[in-house]
């Protein structure tokens, strides 16, 4: 092929893309002079001039509009290829969690894809509510709710609708709660806020009072082990609890729900190395492996 220098191009596909020799000196960490110089040279090459110079900057040709088009792509491409061929060498990922995927879902079933993905690299971190994927510096976000962000994908994994539940043992001690009126009895579990009880009772037409019984746990997952432990009833994600509920250690005490309209989703960059698709598509079939029953 007969192809002018790859410096020259580069040069050349800065200036036209950002209309300043100048700003393109900056893009590529040279000097002015040494943008300028390539480009003559390139225009030598051709035997035409490739831009117009004014007093004010300079603009491209429009007879050398097509290549600049042209390379701008290339370049685009060739750097699209190369990222994703470095980072699929690593074979190494980074998975940011919220608690309470991350103690019920993600690390019971974690194994399963350790054995089945020997070559890749897997390291979990708690994610923080209402972090970003870009915030937490991983690959994958498993949280609650999509990220708009472009370039991201979110791929939904389950509902937060959320309904009170408690442990049979605690229904031992405590009676049959048949209605939202016999719930407003019962000893009362809060996670972080009583306002989320406070917003069940209204939807059940039940008035639960100004104050609101009960022990308030800043973790959800001192919260699902103090359910679970049978010290009351908690206001929950069913889906989280999916297995505690199929399972028997918890009951599902009414049908009136909250939340219904969020989600949880895993989260990563439109572009995905192959150990983050494999990591992806392993998680989300977990979850609908029995996705569906509860919700």
């Amino acid at each position: 092929m007969t192809l002018p220098p790859l410096g020259m191009l580069r040069a050349f596909e800065a200036a036209a893309r950002l209309a300043s020799f100048s700003r393109a000196a900056d893009e590529l960490h040279v000097t002015h002079a040494a943008v300028s110089h390539q480009i003559r040279l390139l225009e030598e090459w051709f035997g035409r001039p490739l831009f117009v110079r004014e007093k004010r900057g300079v603009r491209l040709a429009p007879e050398a509009e097509t290549l600049a088009a042209l390379l701008t792509s290339a370049f685009e491409r060739i750097a699209a290829e190369t990222e994703l061929l470095r980072l699929n060498a690593k074979a190494q990922i980074s998975v940011a969690c919220i608690p309470s995927i991350a103690t019920r879902w993600l690390i019971p079933a974690l194994g399963d894809f350790v054995g089945s993905h020997p070559e890749v690299d897997v390291k979990v971190v708690y994610a923080m509510a209402e972090q970003r994927l870009r915030e937490t510096g991983c690959d994958i976000l498993i949280t609650l709710g999509a990220d708009p962000t472009g370039g991201i994908r979110s791929d939904p994994l389950f509902s937060r609708i959320n309904r009170p539940v408690a442990s049979p043992r605690y229904l031992e001690r405590k009676g049959e709660l048949n209605g939202a009126q016999a719930i407003a009895s019962a000893d009362l579990l809060h996670d972080e806020t009583v306002s989320r009880w406070r917003d069940w009772f209204a939807r059940a037409g039940v008035a639960a009072g100004q104050t609101l019984r009960g022990p308030i746990f800043q973790d959800f997952n001192l919260l699902a082990t103090a359910v679970i432990a049978g010290h009351g009833v908690a206001l929950c994600p069913v889906e989280v609890f999916r297995r505690e509920i199929e399972s028997g250690d918890l009951l599902i005490l009414s049908d009136i729900a909250t939340l219904e309209e969020e989600s949880y989703f895993l989260i990563t960059k439109s572009t995905r190395t192959k150990a983050v698709s494999a990591f992806s598509d392993w998680f989300v079939s977990v979850v609908k492996s029995r996705d569906g029953a509860l919700s």
